[in-house]
């Protein structure tokens, strides 16, 4: 057994998060990823309402006795949802382990905190994970240019966000974009994260809530079918290479570049969500991180953290190996 900062803080056996994804944070998942050993995570803003959320928290609760937490983003929006609304919801249900992400989380962070829960917060650059650890969260989840959704707009890698946040962070830190086996897991640890958290891995598990046409799609892609899109909008996106996210970037690349009024109507959410349930991987525009080179087949989450668990355990061991005592003079 592996036992980290992060085992340790949220009572978990396996160091690893189901990130909080839009569409596929339903109770089937994390409930399976909790019964697992790992910290599963419903999505907040998949759900129309607070009320909604109410509902999915208990179903998730009666599929498992485990911890398990709620994912709440701040996203760009020209009517954003009732964050206030969602989170405390959430915590009248008696969540305790909230992942946050996106601009200026300070007012959820500190009623979280007021109300003595453990805060994950996502961040994509240093500057801004030394800031919300200024806030008082507890983890920091870093986010590597390998990641699906937004990886911000440096383009670093988690090779070097890791190694600097060992610099930097006094807080423990997770990573996250690039994860999706028990090689990956053990170099996180080796860069001095406790953890790590991992999205479209658990995409492609049995108990994902998407179609069983996109799992066997992240099956057979690679590590080349992701691209950017909103680049020149300075509001970068890893999706999955399509022909819509294709349409995106050739709008993108026009003389004079684009408006987001341009592109609106093939971005929309809507469309990404019937992707997952029609099964249409061209329907329109979903996130994938580089990680769909790594996955080969459609684990159950038992099977798939045992699996991790293992491969890590392994490769620890055999790296201690590697180590040959100074022969005494």
């Amino acid at each position: 057994m592996i036992t980290t900062a992060l085992t340790k803080l949220l009572g978990i056996r396996v160091p690893v998060v189901q990130g909080g994804m839009q569409w596929v944070g339903k109770p089937p998942l994390p409930a399976a990823v909790s019964n697992a050993g790992g910290l599963g995570l419903i999505t907040a803003l998949t759900q129309p309402s607070p009320e909604a959320l109410r509902t999915v928290i208990r179903e998730t609760r009666a599929a498992t006795d485990k911890p398990f937490g709620v994912n709440l983003t701040i996203l760009p929006s020209i009517n954003p949802p009732d964050y206030e609304g969602f989170a405390r919801a959430a915590v009248e249900e008696g969540v305790k382990i909230f992942e946050t992400a996106g601009n200026n989380p300070g007012k959820l962070i500190e009623f979280f905190k007021l109300h003595g829960c453990i805060v994950i917060h996502k961040c994509t650059t240093i500057r801004h994970a030394k800031s919300a650890e200024r806030l008082g969260i507890d983890v920091v989840s870093i986010d590597g240019f390998e990641c699906a959704g937004h990886p911000g707009e440096e383009d670093i890698g988690g090779l070097v966000l890791l190694a600097r946040a060992a610099q930097e962070l006094k807080i423990p830190y997770i990573a996250s974009g690039g994860i999706g086996d028990g090689r990956g897991l053990a170099a996180c640890l080796a860069l001095g994260a406790a953890g790590v958290n991992m999205g479209t891995r658990f995409m492609c598990t049995v108990e994902s809530p998407i179609h069983q046409n996109i799992k066997e799609k992240i099956v057979a892609s690679t590590e080349y079918d992701t691209t950017h899109i909103f680049r020149t909008l300075n509001n970068t996106s890893r999706v999955f290479k399509n022909v819509v996210s294709q349409q995106v970037v050739d709008i993108e690349r026009r003389p004079g570049g684009a408006k987001f009024e341009d592109v609106r109507d093939l971005v929309a959410g809507a469309r990404g969500r019937i992707v997952f349930e029609n099964g249409d991987p061209d329907y329109g525009v979903w996130t994938a991180g580089l990680v769909l080179g790594l996955i080969k087949d459609i684990p159950t989450c038992e099977e798939l953290l045992s699996r991790i668990e293992r491969e890590a355990e392994e490769i620890i061991g055999g790296m201690a190996k590697l180590v040959n005592a100074k022969a005494k003079l």
